[in-house]
């Protein structure tokens, strides 16, 4: 248990329950991510018209894709006469319209209602008024953002205003050119733990020294466990033999033009709340999507950006992958053999944060104010 006064060094967590109680979980998935700017797709997956993606935000299908005009379009994935879901996969590609299984309502590209049994018998239905429920969608650094919220928060202050906290201005990470570059790599992770328990293990490295050796050996720093997160505009240096961003310190692939001579030989770690994490190195970006789908289950995917030409050309990329591919797997064992102790008594009261890890209260604080729910 937690004493009833913590020595000043220490902070409390939240509580166990927090972690571990499914409703806790289903305010989370209502005030939070159906609330906010979640990232769905790379947009390249969606590269012709009618291309399309199902996506679960919070406890919503939402059904993305790409218009005729080559925008980029979602919907909620709700049939508008009787509530059937339009689409069961999670990917496909349709010619002109989505068309309802149950009863043949059918939608163009742009949500409006095109077609129905009997549709001219009934004058009075306005076809775009019974159209398909659009969700608010953006375009940033190459990927498909939706917020299913009726009055969407700005995508400048939630998600761009994100990355400039972390690294002091959006040039920075302009400078990576993330939108252009392919993806060499995906990973599909499944944790069999709670969402919040993976963003404060990528929030803080007071764990890199215990877990990450292949890490630590590359970035030293993270030996003394601060993370690179805990400094704003900081990224954490290659040790003085590292010659890349690789699983033994190899030399990588082909440096992103853009990257400034400052940005050389470092790495950079953000958070957007609530389920991005993105990793900034010289010659790829590493790219975090979270999809919590319980209390104690969430399905991380993971993707490896290059320069289009290194994918293109088959240039091995392996061991940059795996760097962070035991790196991911590492954290997700950890973060799996603490899911646990989240429904222990002696865990009802929360735990503890050290120095280091601090900046991870504001996170609770969040997570607090997000559900209304005050802090002990």
């Amino acid at each position: 248990m937690i004493p009833t006064r913590l020595p000043d060094s220490l902070i409390a967590t939240l509580p166990g329950s927090s972690y571990s109680d499914p409703a806790v979980f289903a305010r989370e998935q209502e005030r939070i991510f159906e609330t906010m700017w979640f990232c769905a797709v790379r947009s390249s997956e969606l590269a012709t018209p009618g291309a399309f993606r199902t996506v679960e935000v919070g406890r919503e299908s939402i059904l993305i894709t790409r218009a005729r005009d080559g925008s980029v379009r979602a919907f909620f994935n709700v049939c508008r006469h009787r509530g059937a879901r339009l689409r069961t996969e999670e990917a496909g590609v349709v010619r002109r319209a989505f068309q309802c299984p149950y009863h043949a309502w059918t939608y163009d590209l742009n949500g409006k209602l095109v077609a129905a049994p009997n549709l001219t018998k009934m004058p009075d239905v306005d076809r775009t008024e019974f159209g398909l429920v659009a969700v608010a969608t953006r375009e940033w650094l190459g990927y498909v953002w939706v917020c299913p919220a009726e009055n969407p928060p700005p995508f400048e202050d939630d998600v761009i205003g994100a990355v400039v906290g972390r690294l002091g201005d959006v040039e920075s990470i302009e400078h990576y050119d993330v939108g252009n570059l392919t993806v060499g790599k995906r990973i599909v992770y499944d944790v069999g733990a709670n969402w919040k328990l993976i963003v404060e293990n990528f929030m803080e490295c007071y764990h890199c020294a215990t877990i990450h050796p292949e890490l630590t050996e590359v970035l030293p720093e993270f030996a003394d466990g601060y993370a690179a997160q805990y400094y704003v505009g900081h990224g954490a240096e290659f040790g003085e033999e590292i010659r890349g961003f690789t699983v033994d310190g190899s030399e990588g692939v082909d440096r992103i033009p853009g990257v400034s001579d400052d940005q050389d030989r470092r790495y950079y770690a953000i958070t957007v709340k609530p389920q991005v994490f993105i990793n900034l190195v010289p010659d790829h970006v590493i790219f975090h999507r979270m999809y919590p789908v319980a209390a104690d289950r969430t399905i991380v995917e993971c993707d490896w950006l290059y320069l289009p030409h290194v994918v293109e050309s088959g240039e091995d990329v392996s061991r940059s992958v795996e760097l962070f591919d035991r790196v991911n797997r590492q954290d997700f064992e950890a973060c799996e053999r603490t899911q646990p102790g989240m429904s222990s008594r002696m865990y009802a009261r929360g735990g503890v944060l050290v120095p280091s890890e601090h900046h991870i209260g504001a996170f609770h604080d969040w997570v607090n104010e997000r559900l209304g729910t005050p802090r002990p």
